[in-house]
């Protein structure tokens, strides 16, 4: 399943003393992360928007399909790394999920599973080159709450928990700088909430929280037993108008932030923390039971990543 480069110049240099090196790169969000050190696993960036925080009893299968593409890394500070650096990364995504006509605390409650196949290809000056291709880590979640229709004046507001874990499913070799599993297992539960002024306009978010434990078998070269990414915050925001009957069009957007560093055998790495944000418009085409999501992000503001261009299609199917 994998392809194998050499790196450029002979391996992963290093700058003001620390390892250069990607230790799990991309996946199913296509918004990969790299900082100085580790990286953050993927996360929902940009994934979900259009009238998100609503959802009903029954059944869904879901498939998600993102390119995202980087001519740019950034250092600590927001700057261009040097040289030429690029980043490729395709993944599909197969979503199914059951939610019970049955009400605890007042809300449906269900489960659902998410399986990523994906394909990184990731080549840089200044360490890793290599392509990786296959599975990525499952994502589970044994219970979320989706509550009905609450009224609010002349609005409408419909929100769901959801407990998220990523288990370290996918393809991973501590020899290799470029994996498409994270050999980690994360926390990434969320809020969503959708709010409904007039019947045309919605506007929607998605508030994650990321807790990573520890990889225990990290990237060789890091020279550890033990390597933690830092914890983060992300969120999905959009607004979509109904132009026609079945057809939305609207502006969604992600954000990530990083907020504890990424640690090393337990000890803090300084400047390790990541950022990004992504904007960009889309549109949503529903007939019947079936619904279809385009929409297109350009990055900004990334910190310890690449940032670049996001596309992501999504074709969806109630029963």
């Amino acid at each position: 399943m994998r392809s194998k480069r050499s790196p450029r110049g002979g391996g992963f240099r290093r700058r003001g003393g620390r390892i250069l090196a990607v230790a799990a790169f991309g996946l199913w969000s296509a918004a990969a992360g790299l900082a100085a050190d580790l990286s953050l696993p993927p996360v929902n960036l940009g994934d979900t928007n259009f009238q998100d925080g609503i959802a009903f009893p029954g059944w869904l299968v879901q498939e998600t399909l993102s390119l995202y593409r980087a001519g740019s890394f950034r250092d600590a500070d927001g700057g261009r790394r040097p040289g030429e650096n690029r980043a490729e990364i395709f993944s599909a995504v197969t979503h199914v999920a059951w939610m019970s006509r049955t009400k605890l605390l007042g809300a449906w409650y269900g489960l659902e599973v998410l399986v990523p196949l994906v394909r990184i290809d990731l080549d840089t000056d200044f360490g890793p080159r290599d392509t990786d291709r296959g599975f990525g880590d499952v994502t589970v979640c044994p219970a979320f709450l989706q509550w009905p229709e609450a009224r609010l004046g002349g609005t409408s507001l419909f929100q769901r928990v959801n407990l998220l874990f990523k288990l370290p499913t996918g393809d991973y070799a501590s020899r290799s700088a470029v994996n498409v599993g994270t050999h980690l297992v994360s926390f990434n539960p969320y809020y969503a909430a959708t709010w409904v002024p007039t019947p045309r306009l919605e506007a929607s978010t998605r508030l994650h929280y990321l807790y990573n434990f520890e990889n225990r078998d990290p990237f060789d070269r890091l020279g550890a037993e033990r390597a933690q990414p830092g914890q983060a915050v992300h969120a999905n925001v959009a607004v979509s108008f109904e132009a026609i009957e079945g057809l939305r069009l609207g502006l969604s957007a992600y954000g990530l932030k990083q907020v504890s560093d990424d640690r090393l055998d337990g000890e803090p790495l300084s400047r390790s923390r990541e950022r990004v944000l992504g904007i960009g418009p889309g549109l949503k085409f529903r007939w019947g039971s079936w619904s279809v999501f385009l929409h297109a992000y350009r990055e900004f503001e990334a910190e310890n990543r690449p940032q670049g261009n996001k596309g992501v299609f999504r074709l969806a199917k109630t029963f």
